[in-house]
Order: C-alpha cells, then sequence, then structure tokens
C-alpha cells in the first residue's frame, strides 16, 4: 500500500492523481494524472448545469486510467480521497439512484429572486447566524428548493423519504459504494446553507424554512474519516474512502494553511480565498463567508472566505467567447503586448459579483474604451481583473480581522492561472504583498490525498505536512503604493459603476 488515489472533481472536468508516499511518512509525489473534460449546460441566461451522469462516469474513467497508467494494481493503493466542486446540487432516487434532474451548479442564478424575497423579508440574519453563509444563490439550499418544487413529483417523491440530495462529494461516494453510503464532510455540509457551523448538525428550521425533508440530507463526518469501501468491480479490488473535503478547503490543506493567519488563494475558473481563523469563527463585518476550514479528530477549524466567481474563466471568455487566444496560456503573452497607458478595466461580473459585493443581478461590463483598445488591452484587463478582485477580499478580511492582523502575511497561491508569472507578479504588485506559488501546484488534490493518507496512517498529520511543503517562487511586490492605489481606484469606480446594489 504504497500509493494514494485523489479524485478531484471540479467544474469544468474530472481528475485523478496517483501519488506515491514517501517512506516512513512524507509528502506525496504524484506519479500519474488522468483528466477528462465534463459538457457544460447552459438551458436559459444565468443557468448552469451538469449532468451527474457525466460527473460519475468522467470521475470512474479516470480513476482507471490513472492507475493503469501508472502501471499498479490497486492493491497498491491505500485509500481514495475526495475533493469536488461545492454547493453544486444533486438530486436522486434512493432506490435506484438515477438523477431526478441535471446538477445545478455552483454558478448558477436562477434562484435569484428567491432569495432577493427572502432578503427583504428579513430572513437573511437567521441564515447567517446558524451557516455563516449570506443568503444567496450560489450556496445549495435555494437550489434544492427549487428542484423540489419544479420537477415533476419530486416534493411528493421527497416527503415520502426516496429521494437523496448530496454535493458532489456525496454523490461520487453513493456510486463508488454502490448506494451503501449517504455521506457528506463538515466542509461540504457547511455550504450548503443549511448546516449549522457552531453545532455541527443539519439545522431543522433552515430546511423547514426551504421546505427540504431531512431524510434527503447525508450524514455528516470528519474530513479524515471512513466513508465506506468502493465496489469491487470498480477497479480491481475494493479500497477505502478516508478522506473527504471541499475544494477549497482541500486547497487549504493541500497549501499546508493550518495555523490562523495563513491565507490561499486558489484561481480556477473562479477564485476563492481562505484565511484560517483557528477554532474561532470570525463573524463578517465585510460580507465575507464564515466557513469550516476542516474538521480533524472532532476539531473544527474555521476561516473566513471570499469567493470571486469569475477568475479563470475570464481567460476561457477571451479564448472561447471573443476568439482572441486559441489556449489559455497565449492570454499572458498578449497582455505583455499591451499598452499600459492604454487604461481598461473589465468587471467580470458574467453570472454577477461575488464577495464581497454579492450582486447577483451585476453583469459584465468594461470601462476606459477607446479608439485605439485592442485585443491585448482586453487580456491584460481580463487577467488583471483577478488581482483587483483578491485585492477587495484581502482588504475585507483585514477589516474583519483587526488593523494590522494580516500585515506579515504572504498568500499562497495555486490553481491553473498560477502558472503565468505575468498574472502572479501583477498579484503581488496590487495586494503589496508577497505571493508565494508552491511546487506542487495541484494543491487541491495534494489536500484530498494527504487527507486520505493521515487517516490511513501512511502520511504524516499537519505539522509533519507543513515541514514537507516546498516553494517553488516567491513573488516580490515591485510596484509603488502611489501606482497601486491609483490602479484600483479606478477599479474601485469601475465596479461601483456596475453594481445593481447601491450604497
Amino acid at each position: 500500500m504504497t500509493h494514494i488515489l485523489a479524485i478531484d472533481q471540479g467544474t469544468t472536468s474530472s481528475r485523478a492523481i496517483l501519488y506515491r508516499l514517501r517512506p516512513p511518512l512524507g509528502m506525496p509525489e504524484p506519479v500519474a494524472t488522468a483528466q477528462a473534460e465534463i459538457p457544460q449546460h447552459y438551458p436559459a441566461s444565468g443557468w448552469v448545469e451538469h449532468d451527474p451522469r457525466d460527473i460519475w462516469a468522467s470521475t470512474a474513467a479516470t480513476c482507471r486510467d490513472a492507475i493503469e497508467r501508472a502501471g499498479l494494481h490497486t492493491a497498491d493503493s491505500a485509500a481514495i480521497g475526495i475533493t469536488n466542486q461545492r454547493e453544486t446540487v444533486v438530486v436522486w432516487d434512493a432506490a435506484t439512484g438515477a438523477p431526478i434532474h441535471r446538477a445545478i451548479v455552483w454558478q448558477d442564478r436562477r434562484t435569484a429572486e428567491t432569495c432577493a424575497r427572502m432578503r427583504a423579508e428579513g430572513l437573511e440574519d437567521q441564515v447567517t447566524r446558524s451557516t455563516g453563509l449570506l443568503l444567496d444563490p450560489y450556496f445549495s439550499a435555494s437550489k434544492i428548493a427549487w428542484l423540489l418544487e419544479h420537477v415533476e413529483g419530486a416534493r411528493a417523491r421527497a416527503e415520502a423519504g426516496t429521494l437523496r440530495f448530496g454535493t458532489v462529494d456525496s454523490w461520487l461516494i453513493w456510486n463508488l459504494t454502490g448506494g451503501k453510503v449517504h455521506a457528506t464532510d463538515a466542509t461540504n455540509a457547511a455550504r450548503t446553507m443549511l448546516y449549522d457551523i457552531h453545532r455541527g448538525a443539519w439545522d431543522s428550521d433552515l430546511l423547514a424554512l426551504f421546505g427540504i425533508p431531512a431524510s434527503m440530507m447525508p450524514e455528516v463526518r470528519d474530513c479524515a474519516s471512513p466513508y465506506g469501501m468502493t465496489r469491487p468491480d470498480l477497479f480491481g479490488a475494493a479500497l477505502p474512502i478516508l478522506g473527504v473535503a471541499g475544494d477549497q478547503q482541500a486547497a487549504s490543506m493541500g497549501q499546508a494553511c493550518f495555523e490562523p493567519g495563513m491565507i490561499k488563494a486558489t484561481y480556477g475558473t473562479g477564485c476563492f480565498a481562505l484565511l484560517n481563523t483557528g477554532a474561532r469563527p470570525v463573524v463578517s463585518r465585510s460580507r465575507l463567508l464564515t466557513t469550516i476550514a476542516s474538521s480533524l479528530e472532532g476539531r473544527v477549524t474555521y476561516a473566513l472566505e471570499g469567493s470571486i466567481f469569475v477568475a479563470g474563466a475570464v481567460v476561457q471568455w477571451l479564448r472561447d467567447g471573443m476568439g482572441l487566444i486559441e489556449k489559455a496560456a497565449d492570454s499572458q503573452k498578449l497582455a505583455e503586448a499591451s499598452d499600459p497607458e492604454r487604461r481598461l478595466y473589465l468587471v467580470p461580473a458574467f453570472t454577477g459579483l461575488g464577495a464581497p459585493w454579492w450582486d447577483s443581478e451585476a453583469r459584465g461590463a468594461i470601462y476606459g474604451l477607446t479608439r485605439n483598445s485592442g485585443p491585448a488591452d482586453f487580456a491584460r484587463a481580463a487577467l488583471e481583473s483577478v488581482g483587483y478582485q483578491t485585492r477587495d477580499l484581502i482588504t475585507a478580511m483585514e477589516g474583519d480581522m483587526g488593523a494590522g492582523a494580516l500585515a506579515s502575511t504572504v498568500l499562497r497561491v495555486d490553481g491553473g492561472m498560477v502558472a503565468s508569472d505575468w498574472t502572479m507578479q501583477f498579484l503581488a504588485d496590487i495586494l503589496g504583498a508577497p505571493v508565494d506559488r508552491p511546487r506542487l501546484q495541484e494543491t487541491t488534490a495534494l489536500g484530498a490525498g494527504w487527507l486520505a493518507g493521515h487517516a490511513a496512517g501512511v502520511c504524516p498529520g499537519p505539522e509533519g505536512f507543513a515541514r514537507a511543503w516546498t516553494l517553488e517562487r516567491r513573488f516580490e511586490p515591485a510596484m509603488s503604493e502611489e501606482s497601486r492605489d491609483a490602479l484600483h481606484a479606478g477599479w474601485r469606480e469601475a465596479v461601483a459603476r456596475t453594481l445593481t446594489r447601491k450604497g
């Protein structure tokens, strides 16, 4: 048992990474990777869906491919760890395992009006007190309610106890175990807008508020905990599932952000920054989220989180929507060719604005266009928008933690966008703080693999894992404070013009 299999089921693809374990208890090293894109469905403006069967089929296939590419027997693996896109909703029949509808993805905004009405009725305080979240269509609760109301017969089936809800981790666990285990971990539960993060239990009042029967909900377990055995026919032998965490929390663990005050930001489809606040849940005054960073051996660690809906997706837009580049890596070269004196601001509110604005009705806008504006300026503005949004998040975190609390903080980064040196340098410049890029940049899968290995007793604990974390490159700020503040002031003006909620 010299390997760990990590499943990383994301918004645009499913990935499996096989890690070799360095004896006796060292950092897992990737030896084989398999990846498969999953189709995206956009049935209406602001709606985003996946077929749950695509999620499962691509996950199973990439696991088999990774094992085969490594030339291993399944018995060589000690355990499976799972990390997943969060908030995405799957509802299925408990008897047949068949989904009742496509999965509603975290980006989906179809329940914006419902959430706005509930806010107008003064219900957001109740939600925030229990869950640490804001009343927003981003989270799972209103999506589940929509399915129960709009899928024929779903309400009656749910009340009869025959339907099951899960975020993507639960859907995978159900299929991996042949329907024997209906469970989730605390980090995924904390993103549903139905879980009391203080008591560690589903909130019966919120379930009633959204009209969701308790029988639909999965059992909540620690991140490093037994989640059942896989079906023997899937991979040639039954493997224990021993680690589960939502993608952003898994990335935080993969970045070894175990100490209070440490911050990581993951740049995938969106950008998600997590600040470890330790055993204390910090109530945000800046419309950030109070959430669970991990639950290990019964001890809960909390975090402040800022969520940007569009980060890497803005590069996809340059490629697929605008046709300005052929591949994502071309965005840096195009941005470098732009004239920095032609100041263009792109506010990528394609599906609304996340933290700290939380304006689900806002839509993308570009400011500063002139007759000379061209593709290079669009590329530069797209990449810069990620840095500006990150600064907004870090500024909000500083406000919540108190003056000077994050003065010496270094931002640890991961995700597809961090391969761009130009983007990371701009990020350090606009933050006025160092940005650390790790040697192993697939930190989300690494976090899931570490959880499973830790539970199996073949990986070190948090302190040992933190000592093994290694830096690939540090980006130091090189921009003057006057310049960075002037650039950011222009960004704030662009956002103010884009917001539909004024003030």
